[in-house]
Protein backbone atom coordinates (compact mmCIF):
# COMPACT_ATOMS: atom_id res chain seq x y z
CA UNK A 1 0.00 0.00 0.00
CA UNK A 2 1.16 3.60 -0.63
CA UNK A 3 -0.33 6.81 1.07
CA UNK A 4 -0.70 10.17 -0.17
CA UNK A 5 -2.23 13.65 0.83
CA UNK A 6 -4.68 15.12 -1.78
CA UNK A 7 -5.49 18.41 -1.76
CA UNK A 8 -7.79 20.36 -4.23
CA UNK A 9 -9.40 23.74 -4.12
CA UNK A 10 -12.98 24.79 -5.03
CA UNK A 11 -13.17 26.86 -8.28
CA UNK A 12 -12.04 30.19 -8.06
CA UNK A 13 -11.25 30.12 -4.20
CA UNK A 14 -7.37 30.12 -4.54
CA UNK A 15 -6.05 31.27 -7.82
CA UNK A 16 -2.20 31.29 -8.93
CA UNK A 17 -0.60 33.87 -7.55
CA UNK A 18 -2.03 34.33 -4.28
CA UNK A 19 -0.53 35.31 -1.37
CA UNK A 20 -1.64 32.32 0.89
CA UNK A 21 1.00 30.74 -1.55
CA UNK A 22 0.23 28.55 -4.43
CA UNK A 23 1.57 25.45 -5.96
CA UNK A 24 2.40 25.34 -9.68
CA UNK A 25 4.99 24.58 -12.47
CA UNK A 26 7.69 27.20 -12.60
CA UNK A 27 9.80 27.75 -15.40
CA UNK A 28 13.82 28.19 -14.60
CA UNK A 29 16.56 29.82 -16.48
CA UNK A 30 18.44 27.74 -18.90
CA UNK A 31 14.92 25.64 -20.32
CA UNK A 32 12.85 23.72 -18.66
CA UNK A 33 10.40 23.64 -15.55
CA UNK A 34 9.94 22.73 -11.57
CA UNK A 35 7.55 22.01 -9.81
CA UNK A 36 6.93 23.29 -6.29
CA UNK A 37 4.68 20.65 -4.61
CA UNK A 38 7.11 18.75 -2.18
CA UNK A 39 6.67 18.38 1.58
CA UNK A 40 8.94 20.63 3.94
CA UNK A 41 10.04 22.93 0.82
CA UNK A 42 9.06 26.25 -0.31
CA UNK A 43 6.20 27.37 -1.92
CA UNK A 44 5.37 30.03 -4.54
CA UNK A 45 3.78 33.01 -3.29
CA UNK A 46 2.00 36.37 -3.65
CA UNK A 47 3.19 37.18 -7.76
CA UNK A 48 0.59 39.77 -7.75
CA UNK A 49 0.01 39.95 -11.47
CA UNK A 50 -0.45 36.47 -12.01
CA UNK A 51 -3.52 36.57 -9.45
CA UNK A 52 -4.51 39.28 -11.45
CA UNK A 53 -4.97 37.70 -14.45
CA UNK A 54 -6.46 34.47 -13.06
CA UNK A 55 -8.95 36.24 -11.56
CA UNK A 56 -9.75 38.00 -14.99
CA UNK A 57 -10.62 34.65 -16.70
CA UNK A 58 -12.65 33.06 -13.74
CA UNK A 59 -16.07 32.64 -15.56
CA UNK A 60 -18.29 32.44 -12.51
CA UNK A 61 -18.10 33.82 -9.00
CA UNK A 62 -15.60 31.69 -6.99
CA UNK A 63 -17.21 28.48 -5.27
CA UNK A 64 -17.48 28.26 -1.40
CA UNK A 65 -19.02 25.29 -0.10
CA UNK A 66 -21.95 25.34 2.68
CA UNK A 67 -21.96 22.69 5.56
CA UNK A 68 -24.66 20.41 3.58
CA UNK A 69 -22.74 20.69 0.45
CA UNK A 70 -19.11 19.77 2.22
CA UNK A 71 -21.49 16.40 3.96
CA UNK A 72 -22.34 15.95 0.32
CA UNK A 73 -18.59 15.51 -0.54
CA UNK A 74 -17.54 13.42 2.64
CA UNK A 75 -20.05 11.08 1.86
CA UNK A 76 -19.47 11.00 -2.01
CA UNK A 77 -15.51 10.68 -1.32
CA UNK A 78 -16.22 8.11 0.96
CA UNK A 79 -18.88 6.40 -1.40
CA UNK A 80 -15.73 6.38 -4.24
CA UNK A 81 -13.04 5.04 -2.00
CA UNK A 82 -15.27 2.15 -0.65
CA UNK A 83 -15.88 1.22 -4.25
CA UNK A 84 -12.59 1.54 -5.84
CA UNK A 85 -10.71 -0.33 -2.78
CA UNK A 86 -9.40 2.46 -1.53
CA UNK A 87 -8.84 3.48 2.15
CA UNK A 88 -9.32 7.39 3.58
CA UNK A 89 -7.23 7.38 6.75
CA UNK A 90 -8.76 11.20 7.41
CA UNK A 91 -10.72 13.72 5.08
CA UNK A 92 -11.42 17.71 5.80
CA UNK A 93 -13.47 19.47 3.75
CA UNK A 94 -13.20 23.06 4.10
CA UNK A 95 -15.49 25.91 2.47
CA UNK A 96 -12.29 26.60 -0.17
CA UNK A 97 -10.59 23.07 0.06
CA UNK A 98 -10.69 19.44 0.23
CA UNK A 99 -8.12 17.47 1.84
CA UNK A 100 -7.95 13.56 2.10
CA UNK A 101 -4.73 10.76 3.11
CA UNK A 102 -5.61 7.86 1.43
CA UNK A 103 -4.14 4.44 1.48
CA UNK A 104 -4.20 2.94 -1.91
CA UNK A 105 -2.34 -0.24 -3.97
CA UNK A 106 1.08 0.79 -5.64
CA UNK A 107 -0.47 0.61 -8.96
CA UNK A 108 -2.93 3.25 -8.13
CA UNK A 109 -2.28 6.23 -10.20
CA UNK A 110 -2.80 9.44 -8.43
CA UNK A 111 -3.94 11.45 -11.20
CA UNK A 112 -6.93 8.32 -11.01
CA UNK A 113 -7.69 9.70 -7.75
CA UNK A 114 -7.93 12.87 -7.83
CA UNK A 115 -9.62 12.64 -10.88
CA UNK A 116 -12.21 10.32 -9.82
CA UNK A 117 -12.98 12.13 -6.26
CA UNK A 118 -13.48 15.29 -7.90
CA UNK A 119 -15.85 13.77 -10.80
CA UNK A 120 -17.88 12.18 -8.52
CA UNK A 121 -18.32 14.71 -5.79
CA UNK A 122 -19.10 17.11 -8.80
CA UNK A 123 -21.83 15.29 -10.19
CA UNK A 124 -23.39 14.45 -6.48
CA UNK A 125 -23.11 18.29 -5.65
CA UNK A 126 -24.55 19.37 -9.31
CA UNK A 127 -27.24 16.67 -8.88
CA UNK A 128 -28.61 18.55 -5.02
CA UNK A 129 -27.39 22.12 -5.83
CA UNK A 130 -27.66 22.80 -9.51
CA UNK A 131 -24.71 23.17 -11.85
CA UNK A 132 -22.58 26.07 -10.84
CA UNK A 133 -22.44 29.26 -13.02
CA UNK A 134 -18.45 28.29 -14.03
CA UNK A 135 -19.68 24.98 -15.02
CA UNK A 136 -17.08 23.32 -12.60
CA UNK A 137 -16.99 23.34 -8.86
CA UNK A 138 -13.22 22.60 -8.37
CA UNK A 139 -10.06 23.76 -10.16
CA UNK A 140 -8.20 21.89 -12.91
CA UNK A 141 -6.09 20.05 -11.01
CA UNK A 142 -4.38 19.65 -7.09
CA UNK A 143 -1.83 18.21 -4.82
CA UNK A 144 -1.02 15.26 -4.64
CA UNK A 145 2.15 14.74 -2.21
CA UNK A 146 3.23 10.92 -1.29
CA UNK A 147 3.80 9.96 1.87
CA UNK A 148 6.53 8.01 2.13
CA UNK A 149 6.49 6.69 5.61
CA UNK A 150 4.51 5.54 8.34
CA UNK A 151 5.61 9.01 10.36
CA UNK A 152 4.46 11.34 6.75
CA UNK A 153 1.25 9.34 7.14
CA UNK A 154 0.69 10.16 10.63
CA UNK A 155 1.83 14.04 10.04
CA UNK A 156 -0.24 14.16 7.11
CA UNK A 157 -3.42 12.79 9.56
CA UNK A 158 -2.88 15.42 12.41
CA UNK A 159 -2.28 18.17 9.32
CA UNK A 160 -5.87 16.96 8.10
CA UNK A 161 -7.25 16.65 11.88
CA UNK A 162 -6.32 20.30 12.95
CA UNK A 163 -7.80 22.03 9.49
CA UNK A 164 -9.33 25.56 10.67
CA UNK A 165 -13.19 25.96 10.56
CA UNK A 166 -13.83 22.46 8.61
CA UNK A 167 -17.36 21.74 7.45
CA UNK A 168 -16.69 17.71 7.48
CA UNK A 169 -14.07 16.67 9.26
CA UNK A 170 -13.12 12.80 9.83
CA UNK A 171 -11.16 10.00 10.25
CA UNK A 172 -11.20 6.48 10.19
CA UNK A 173 -11.68 4.81 13.57
CA UNK A 174 -10.79 1.28 12.33
CA UNK A 175 -6.90 1.91 11.64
Amino acid sequence: MRAWLLTWTTYGSWLPGDSRGFVSRRWVRGGGSEIHNTPDTPYDSRISPLATHAASRLRGEPIRLSVPQATIVRHQVQETAAFRGWTIRAGAVMANHVHLVVEVLATTRTEDMLRDFKAYSSRSLTLRSGQPASGTWWTASGSCRHLPSDDALYRAIAYVQQQEYPLALWTNPSL
